[in-house]
């Protein structure tokens, strides 16, 4: 008489049975049924939606500043071609871009105190919002950059008509406003490397030592968040838009 063995008494759970009739084979198909199934709509679009996005987003930001930004002339610190002209592009660098110039404006004492660490050394990084106002001219033809007026960590809820926040980054020892580089065609090149040889030689010669010589403007637009993008070159009465 057969005595029945504790195994023989087991009983078996179906995930058990389940896994017990599975053999390697079946297994083998699964899994090559599972790779040729296609992927998800959502799975393939998904991507190219953020892909198109993050294309967009610097012209669209860009059209948004110029349709709500208001017009700013800004003056910049060189004259001279070696500096201003790097190969196909254009290297400005403005006056209000330098810590010595903005420490002389009302705020930047409380921003570096909150934006330094101990040893008085700017965090790397630190937002700035340089409010400007348009300085009154009697001569409409004449070009007169606005003028920072404060500084603040924050960006200002309101301001006069004749005034704009303009968004900024302290980096490597400057205040970066996004406007320090842009690349122009050869044709503009060419004009504005003739424009400003003759602006140094002009400023360089005895005879018109006294004469008074204008200074290198460039127009940007800001909108209300504070960015900007720059619009054109001005040297001495020629104008230069760029595209």
């Amino acid at each position: 008489m057969k005595s029945d063995s504790p195994e023989s008494k087991r009983t078996l759970t179906p995930e058990m049975e389940f896994s017990e009739k599975l053999t390697f084979r079946d297994y083998l198909i699964a899994t090559e049924h599972k790779a040729n199934k296609p992927l998800p709509i959502w799975r393939l679009i998904a991507p190219l939606i953020v892909q198109v996005g993050l294309i967009l987003a610097v012209p669209v930001q860009a059209m948004y500043t110029d349709v709500t930004g208001k017009t700013v002339i800004l003056q910049t610190t060189s004259a001279n071609s070696n500096d201003v002209l790097r190969g196909s592009s254009l290297n400005l660098d403005y006056n209000i871009s330098r810590p010595e110039t903005l420490r002389r404006v009302r705020g930047w004492n409380e921003w570096l105190q909150r934006n330094s660490r101990r040893n008085r050394q700017i965090i790397q990084g630190s937002t700035l919002y340089l409010i400007l106002q348009e300085r009154q001219s009697f001569d409409r033809s004449e070009l007169q950059s606005w003028q920072p007026v404060r500084v603040s960590s924050n960006r200002p809820n309101t301001l006069p008509n004749n005034q704009v926040a303009l968004k900024g980054n302290y980096q490597d020892g400057l205040v970066n406003y996004g406007l320090d580089n842009y690349f122009i065609s050869d044709e503009q090149r060419q004009q504005i490397n003739n424009d400003l040889a003759q602006f140094q030689g002009n400023r360089n010669s005895n005879r018109n030592r006294n004469s008074r010589q204008q200074p290198i403007f460039v127009r940007v637009k800001v909108d209300p968040q504070g960015n900007a993008i720059p619009l054109g070159l001005s040297i001495r009465n020629r104008n230069y838009r760029f595209e």
